[in-house]
C-alpha cells in the first residue's frame, strides 16, 4: 500500500480506468451499471465500445481537471444513454467524477455545477422525445443520487479546508510566539555587543594619530560594518515583532561580493537571467551568497570563489564554490543548519559538499510561483 501510495494520483486513476474497463466485459459485472431512460433500442456496437471507454477513461483527470474530467465522462454517458445501448458497469464512473468535481474543483465551482444541472436537464428532455417511458419521479430521483455524490465530495473538501486553516492558524500563533521571545533575546544579548562595538571603533579612530593611515581605515570600516549590522538587527527585530515587515528588504548580491573583495577575498561573481525576486524569496538569495562568501572568509581567507546564480521562470539557483576550503568530512555549523531550514521553508533543495581537490560548494535552488 505505500508503493501504490507514492505512484502519481494519475496513474494510480489510470489503473483504476483499465480495471474498470476490463469490468465491463466480464460477465456478473458488466451488468451491473448507470442507467436512465430504458430505450434499449440498439446492442452493442464500436460506437458504444468507445463511449464505454471514454467514461472509464474520464476518471484519469479527476482530481487535477475535474470539470474536463465531468465533461468528457459526463457527455459520454448522456451519448450511450441515448443510444440506447446495453447497461455497462463502466457508466458508474460517472459517480466518482462528480465526487471529484465536488471535492476537488477550485474555480467556477457554480459555474461547473449549472453546466452539469443543464446537461442532465436536456439529457432527460432528449431521452423523452425519443420514447422513454420515465416519470419526472425517476428523473428527479435520478437526479438527487447524482447530486448527492458531487455533495458527498463538496463535504470533504469543506473538511479539508476547515482543518487546514485550524492548522494554519496554530502554526501562526506558535510563530508569533517564537518571533517575540527571539526578538527580546536579540535586542537583549546582540544589540549591546554590536553597540559597543561601533562606539568603541569610533573612538579608537580618534585616538590614532600616529603615522597609521591603514590602521585609521580599517577601524573605519569595522565602523562601517558595525552600523550596518545594526540597521540590519533593527530590521530584523521589526520583522520579529510584527512590525515593519514591508522594510525588511535584502541589500543587494553585487554590494556584498563588492565589500567580500575590498577586504581581499578574490571573488569571481556572475548573475544571469535579469533581476532576481524581491520581498522573502529575494531576502533568502542574499542569505544564501551571504553565508557563502562568510564561510569562505572564516575558512579559506584568499582562496578563489566563485559565486553563480541564475535565475529562470521556474525558479532560482545559488551556486558558491570555494576552492582548497575543504578538508575532511563536511559538519554543517550553526549557520549552514539556519540555512538550509530558511531554503526548506520556500520548498528548495539545499547541498553543502566537498570534492577530493578540496573545493567546498554550497548550492541552492529556490523555486518560484506555488512551489515558493
Amino acid at each position: 500500500m505505500r508503493w501504490w501510495r507514492g505512484l502519481s494520483p494519475m496513474v494510480r486513476d489510470a489503473v483504476g480506468a483499465g480495471l474498470l474497463i476490463v469490468a465491463a466485459f466480464v460477465p456478473g459485472l458488466a451488468e451491473l451499471g448507470l442507467q436512465i431512460g430504458e430505450l434499449h433500442l440498439h446492442g452493442a456496437t464500436g460506437l458504444s465500445l468507445g463511449l464505454l471507454v471514454i467514461q472509464a477513461l474520464a476518471l484519469v483527470p479527476r482530481r487535477r481537471w475535474p470539470a474536463v474530467s465531468l465533461a468528457a465522462g459526463g457527455l459520454a454517458w448522456g451519448v450511450y444513454q441515448l443510444g440506447g445501448y446495453p447497461v455497462t458497469i463502466a457508466g458508474m464512473a460517472l459517480l466518482l467524477v462528480l465526487y471529484s468535481v465536488g471535492a476537488h474543483q477550485e474555480r467556477f465551482r457554480r459555474e461547473v455545477a449549472a453546466a452539469g444541472v443543464a446537461g442532465y436537464v436536456a439529457l432527460a428532455i432528449a431521452l423523452h422525445e425519443r420514447g422513454s417511458t420515465e416519470h419526472v419521479i425517476n428523473y428527479a430521483t435520478f437526479f438527487v443520487v447524482l447530486a448527492a455524490c458531487w455533495g458527498a465530495g463538496a463535504w470533504v473538501r469543506s473538511r479539508q479546508h476547515d482543518e487546514l486553516r485550524k492548522r494554519e492558524a496554530s502554526v501562526r500563533l506558535a510563530i508569533s510566539d517564537e518571533r517575540g521571545r527571539i526578538a527580546r533575546e536579540l535586542h537583549d544579548v546582540v544589540t549591546h555587543h554590536v553597540t559597543a562595538m561601533v562606539v568603541q571603533a569610533d573612538m579608537a579612530g580618534l585616538l590614532v594619530t600616529a603615522d597609521a593611515a591603514r590602521a585609521a581605515d580599517g577601524i573605519a570600516a569595522v565602523g562601517r560594518s558595525g552600523r550596518e549590522a545594526l540597521t540590519e538587527l533593527r530590521r530584523l527585530l521589526g520583522v520579529l515583532d510584527g512590525n515593519a515587515l514591508a522594510e525588511h528588504e535584502p541589500g543587494r548580491v553585487t554590494d556584498l561580493v563588492e565589500r567580500m573583495r575590498r577586504a581581499g577575498q578574490p571573488v569571481d561573481f556572475a548573475e544571469e537571467g535579469g533581476p532576481g525576486p524581491d520581498g522573502g524569496l529575494g531576502l533568502a538569495i542574499y542569505r544564501v551568497v551571504q553565508e557563502g562568501l562568510t564561510n569562505a572568509v572564516k575558512h579559506a581567507q584568499g582562496r578563489p570563489t566563485r559565486v553563480r546564480v541564475r535565475h529562470a521562470t521556474e525558479g532560482t539557483e545559488i551556486e558558491v564554490v570555494t576552492e582548497g576550503s575543504f578538508r575532511g568530512a563536511v559538519v554543517p555549523g550553526r549557520g549552514l543548519t539556519g540555512l538550509g531550514e530558511r531554503v526548506k521553508v520556500f520548498g528548495g533543495t539545499f547541498e553543502a559538499t566537498g570534492n577530493p581537490q578540496g573545493d567546498f560548494t554550497v548550492r541552492v535552488r529556490l523555486p518560484l510561483g506555488a512551489g515558493a
